[in-house]
């Protein structure tokens, strides 16, 4: 299996990120030849290698031991062992371990190759009805609430449809904050992807949230898919004015929360906007 007879090979294993059948003929044969096989979690991975009578000796390289790792596996490779690298599930170092390790062994110029295979970032936007042209994938956001609305703020203008993960207890609150931040946009939550109670929302951000709120628990890891900002036509004061008018005709909004709504909608400053409405007081 070598591609240099001097050294090993780095081999970058996509698994099942859910049905134990969504692996390639190729990453089962790779993963039986292989010398050794680095796995985010020995435990769940033995569950996929038993199911293929894959015996290849088993060791666990996660976030926490990568590092102190990576040196021993870069050892084994100039030995000219051949290693796979693989996740819990999907692509390994798509928001999961792996990336440390590749940049080390890239860096020693070794060998690595990729055994591609499952996604849930790809498998979900292929069926997520959102524009798949342009994407941009941003995994899990920071957790705390300041630096999530900040990353988030500092996405609102991309064009690009918005891909990120997220785990079942905090996905409401992140839909709450991007209808805050970036308005009420199309989407699609994908949950369970390719398990047995497989879930696609589609909708508005408030439908999902709504959608969410009503499940007495919400379980599996979450995809969300949010649609990029649309192109927007410049409008000028005059057309505002008219915005405004009939506004104040048709909410009971106040003039802060009507400022904020206009603005959002319109990519608008909330001072003129705001300014504007104070002249139909």
């Amino acid at each position: 299996m070598n591609i240099e007879n001097s050294f090993g090979t780095l081999y970058i294993v996509a698994t099942p990120i859910g049905n134990l059948e969504d692996i390639t003929f190729r990453a089962v044969k790779v993963l039986k030849q292989v010398d050794l096989i680095a796995a985010e979690d020995t435990r769940h991975s033995k569950k996929l290698l038993s199911h293929y009578a894959i015996k290849t000796k088993l060791v666990s390289c996660h976030e926490h031991n990568e590092i102190n790792k990576t040196p021993q596996f870069i050892t084994h490779l100039k030995n000219g062992l051949d290693i796979a690298l693989i996740s819990d599930a999907g692509t390994p170092s798509i928001s999961d371990p792996g990336y440390k390790l590749v940049a080390a062994v890239a860096k020693e110029k070794l060998p690595i190759i990729p055994i591609p295979g499952c996604s849930a970032a790809i498998a979900g936007l292929s069926v997520s009805g959102l524009p798949t042209d342009s994407f941009l994938f941003l995994g899990f956001l920071p957790k705390k609430q300041q630096k999530q609305r900040q990353a988030i703020k500092a996405i609102t203008n991309q064009s690009a449809t918005l891909i990120f993960y997220e785990s079942p207890r905090r996905i409401i609150a992140l839909i709450k904050n991007m209808r805050d931040i970036m308005g009420d946009r199309k989407a699609c939550l994908a949950r369970e992807i390719t398990k047995l109670h497989e879930e696609y929302i589609r909708g508005n951000l408030s439908d999902i949230q709504k959608t969410l709120e009503e499940k007495e628990i919400i379980k599996g890891e979450c995809s969300l898919f949010v649609q990029g900002l649309l192109e927007q036509k410049v409008i000028n004061e005059e057309q505002i004015e008219k915005i405004v008018s009939k506004r104040l005709v048709t909410t009971n909004l106040g003039t802060s929360d009507l400022a904020r709504q206009i603005s959002k909608e319109f990519n608008l400053s909330k001072k003129k906007v705001y300014d504007i409405i104070l002249k139909f007081d």
